[in-house]
């Protein structure tokens, strides 16, 4: 049985801990006494506080998140290069949910802004991570502010941070999950450690602060937000969209309509936030076993509050401003975003793979798709002619969807109510 507490498990010395477990064995259905080694590099807790954080440490301590192959015989880790992992989520030790573990960015992407840092202070590579960052200009501003104000976050990439209102702000300090009293928009129950880890996860991908500001249980279409240990974060596993591009036409009109409609509630949203896509790619979007459509990438999602319109003032760059391996600051301004812009991206990146070619049984019907996609995703059109277009084509893809129970997030109330 393991019995170090969370804390003495992280400052173990020196690098790496042996975490003694029973565990099940499936092969001949023997019991099985492993020894399961953490290399604190592996989790990324060898660079805290520069990382996402540990509110799920503890549970991965106890088990209570395993990667898949722990449920085998060789009970090994993954190979610590790559982004993502399929694991298994239990709260009671026999159930057991898909999740995916997931950094945010590769370890090599780890390793050259690692790098970066080390060199912005003229340090040995290996140097700490942690010491540079505290001892920057930017992070001596956090430690005495009580609130998240757009100075402290200015030409940091994301896209969630190009016009950020202090509504906005606000919410992302109210929202913040790796701490243990949230609820406030002052961050005077923030330690300096939670600063540095909520500054870092700015810096570098805005990912899991999405997800913990608009959650999926108050009706976002954003997938759950588990938590993280150093810089791995866990979200459940879901089907990604790629896997319908060979699918049936109802089963792609059905995901096409949710992909749009999604879209739509972006930017039409009763907290009066326009949330558009910077791009879109295969790995965005997934669905459940209901068939529901999620997004599981929200990386490249920007925010402006209609309620706070106003231009963001881009300061000075410094080490904050390029942690991640592409360093993008030719950002758009905020007042020349359209409506029709995540319009377009979907309509030209990823409903042509969903769509095209689907429906030649009803060659009206395909001809009607071509067009409307056509000119929905012509970024040279108006924002009037995208709009209405994207519009044609939801309406089309609702009447070519089948009232199925394998459509479990609508069935049976497509029998019974006309709206579906």
């Amino acid at each position: 049985m393991w019995t170090c507490t969370f804390w003495s498990f992280i400052f173990l010395a020196p690098w790496e801990v042996s975490l003694n477990t029973r565990a099940e064995g499936i092969t001949n259905g023997t019991k099985l006494q492993p020894v399961y080694n953490f290399g604190r590099n592996f989790l990324g807790l060898d660079k805290c506080n520069a990382c996402i954080g540990t509110s799920l440490c503890k549970k991965l301590f106890k088990e209570e998140i395993r990667f898949e192959n722990w449920l085998s015989a060789d009970l090994k880790l993954p190979p610590s290069h790559r982004k993502t992992y399929f694991a298994n989520y239990s709260v009671d030790a026999e159930t057991w949910k898909a999740v995916v573990i997931s950094r945010l960015q590769s370890n090599y992407q780890n390793e050259l802004s690692d790098r970066k840092i080390c060199l912005s202070a003229a340090k040995k590579i290996g140097c700490s991570i942690e010491n540079v960052l505290r001892a920057t200009e930017r992070f001596q501003k956090w430690l005495t502010a009580d609130r998240l104000t757009a100075e402290l976050v200015q030409t940091l990439p994301s896209p969630l941070l190009r016009c950020p209102s202090q509504r906005l702000l606000d919410r992302i300090v109210r929202r913040y999950a790796e701490v243990r009293d949230s609820g406030s928009v002052l961050m005077r129950h923030f330690t300096d450690r939670d600063k540095l880890r909520l500054l870092y996860t700015l810096s570098v991908n805005t990912h899991p602060l999405v997800l913990q500001l608009f959650p999926g249980i108050e009706g976002w279409p954003f997938v759950r937000y588990f938590g993280s240990c150093g810089r791995l974060m866990v979200t459940p596993w879901t089907k990604p969209i790629k896997e319908f591009y060979n699918a049936s036409p109802e089963d792609t009109a059905d995901v096409a309509y949710q992909l749009l409609q999604i879209t739509h509630l972006l930017g039409n949203n009763d907290l009066n936030y326009f949330m558009y896509y910077t791009s879109v790619h295969d790995n965005m979007f997934g669905t459940f076993e209901d068939e529901r459509l999620y997004i599981i990438d929200t990386s490249t999602i920007g925010i402006i509050d209609k309620l706070e319109d106003k231009e963001f003032v881009h300061g000075k760059n410094d080490i904050f401003s390029c942690l991640t391996s592409d360093c993008k600051t030719d950002f758009a301004s905020c007042g020349n975003i359209s409506e029709a812009l995540s319009f377009t991206k979907v309509c030209r990146d990823l409903l042509p793979h969903l769509v095209v070619g689907k429906f030649t049984s009803s060659p009206t019907v395909q001809n009607q798709i071509d067009r409307y996609l056509g000119l929905c995703g012509d970024e040279m059109l108006s924002t009037k002619v995208v709009l209405e277009a994207a519009g044609s084509l939801i309406e089309l893809f609702k009447s070519l969807r089948s009232c199925d129970p394998r459509f479990e997030y609508r069935y049976p109330e497509c029998k019974y109510n006309k709206d579906y």
